[in-house]
């Protein structure tokens, strides 16, 4: 009797600590998981504020909220689901998906590179509409145009990690997904509400009695709109980057081998110069040069499209 209880507890032990390892394997994954998604983290990140620019003060932080639990919502009930049935039935798609989602990426810095320069050669206000002149729009209207938008960067977020994990059990797959979902999610809105209202949090300093506190809150108040536009540059060369490097990744796998060996060059390069650092340096360079370069081409193409084509499906 006491020997089969001994080896019951041995067992239980065994299971538990391959139960620990478990999750310390998938920690681990998670956590190199993240990373890859990053360049896409930050452009969610950068891409959000604008959603809530000139809505009362009162309305900014139930909106963030709102759209994070779209955002829930869209990667967990939505994009997980279709990710892990392809990755089940159909995993030769994962590559070609990737792709896709590294041209939206492509496109859309190429696309903001370009209104931007077209801004400083015409030496005019931002072509958008400003705020006041617009038609108002609801709290709903908004909170739906971010979560489609939210859509798009998600289902990227999520592939990338699909990729990183594809070679893992379907279990551990589809708990590292959520969690990257969940932890994302919380991430991204979470800066996004400390970005909206630091401003607030500013206008607070500078009326206290302290003169300390009210030169630093006015400091802030000066700082933010530096600060998001930073954001949202960083946020640019990281779709392109990001979408560079999956493209180059991508062709190679494919089996056009050069961009891929272009960027490897490079990278050997940078390391013999300046070790590591240099090295990943150069990599970043060379699939964010490749990453404007097919932006540009997907931009002239859409261009042509809504010149030529649109008008005459328009006209039948």
């Amino acid at each position: 009797m006491a020997g089969g209880l001994a080896a019951l507890l041995d067992d239980i032990a065994a299971i538990t600590r391959a139960a620990a390892a478990s999750v310390d394997d998938v920690a681990a994954i998670t956590g190199r998981t993240s990373i890859k998604a990053a360049g896409v983290v930050v452009d969610d990140a950068a891409v959000t504020p604008q959603y809530v620019a000139g809505v009362s003060p009162a309305r900014e932080l139930p909106m963030i909220w709102r759209i994070a639990k779209g955002s829930v919502f869209n990667k967990i009930v939505i994009i997980l689901p279709i990710l892990l049935l392809l990755s089940w039935i159909a995993p030769w798609s994962l590559t070609p998906t990737l792709m896709l989602g590294g041209t939206y990426l492509c496109f859309e810095g190429a696309e903001k590179i370009f209104h931007s320069l077209e801004r400083r050669m015409k030496r005019q206000e931002h072509s958008t509409v400003a705020k006041s002149a617009e038609s108002p729009q609801s709290e709903d209207q908004l909170v739906r145009g971010a979560i489609t938008t939210d859509l798009i960067l998600s289902a990227e977020i999520m592939v990338i990690s699909l990729n990183e994990v594809a070679d893992q059990s379907f279990w551990i797959r589809t708990v590292v997904l959520a969690l990257i979902g969940l932890g994302i999610t919380a991430l991204v809105y979470g800066v996004v509400a400390i970005l909206v209202k630091m401003d607030d949090i500013g206008l607070a300093m500078a009326r206290t009695d302290r003169a300390t506190a009210q030169k630093f809150g006015r400091g802030l108040v000066r700082a933010m709109p530096v600060v998001l536009q930073v954001i949202s540059v960083v946020g640019v060369f990281a779709m392109l980057w990001v979408g560079g490097h999956i493209l180059v990744a991508g062709t190679e796998e494919l089996g056009w081998g050069l961009p891929y060996q272009l960027v490897h060059h490079l990278e050997e390069f940078g390391t013999g110069i300046g070790g590591g650092t240099l090295g990943w340096i150069a990599n970043t360079a060379g699939s964010l040069v490749f990453g404007v370069i097919w932006g540009g081409i997907v931009l002239g193409v859409v261009a042509l499209i809504k010149r030529y084509l649109v008008p005459v499906f328009s006209r039948g």
